[in-house]
């Protein structure tokens, strides 16, 4: 059976499959292969299609599934946790790293988790309150290391690492559970 698909023609040498985020079939092929090899070609990975198609469907179900919708009302509930948590925790750390800081702001922020500025003004995003406390302590400890080294050379994780030893794990759940999070300031109700 011989599915609707794309053909991408191109200097290639070689056909290739690729299956979309809307489950739609890709195919690229050299311009000088014939409509028939190309479609013989589609023919014999039928069963591969279905198969990564199916995938692409699963993981779309899963993400649906696991994704999460906040309330204007919820994200000002946030701020106003984070205005009670977060200061507190800086000025620990802070003292911690023997650095200092000018102002906290806290923020609804669609990418970033915090950040530093050459003036130490420290930023972190609301979101931080539903985060795991060591999670949140990482991105405190994060950008007020940048207080020592404006950059993430080597000696900034080091600095980082003194206070956070576990921090990759820190950074893998802020990859894949905090993106999740992220995502919801799109779908901001």
């Amino acid at each position: 059976m011989i599915r609707e698909y794309r053909l991408v023609r191109s200097r290639r040498r070689t056909i290739s499959v690729e299956i979309t985020e809307d489950e739609s079939v890709l195919v690229r092929a050299p311009k000088w292969v014939p409509k028939y090899e190309i479609e013989a070609f589609v023919g014999r990975n039928s069963d591969w299609i279905e198969k990564h198609i199916e995938k692409v469907r699963k993981k779309k179900s899963e993400a649906e599934a696991r994704r999460i919708y906040i309330s204007e009302e919820e994200l000002r509930r946030l701020g106003d946790e984070a205005l009670s948590v977060i200061p507190d925790r800086v000025r620990y750390y802070a003292a911690v790293l023997g650095v200092t800081y000018n102002r906290i702001t806290i923020r609804s922020q669609k990418t970033l988790w915090g950040s530093c500025s050459a003036k130490g003004n420290l930023s972190f995003n609301c979101l931080l309150m539903k985060a795991p406390e060591h999670v949140r302590d990482y991105v405190i400890v994060h950008e007020l290391c940048h207080r020592m080294e404006m950059n993430h050379s080597a000696a900034f994780w080091e600095n980082v690492s003194r206070v956070i030893p576990d921090h990759r794990l820190c950074r893998k759940w802020l990859r894949e559970e905090g993106a999740l999070l992220i995502s919801a300031m799109k779908n901001v109700t």
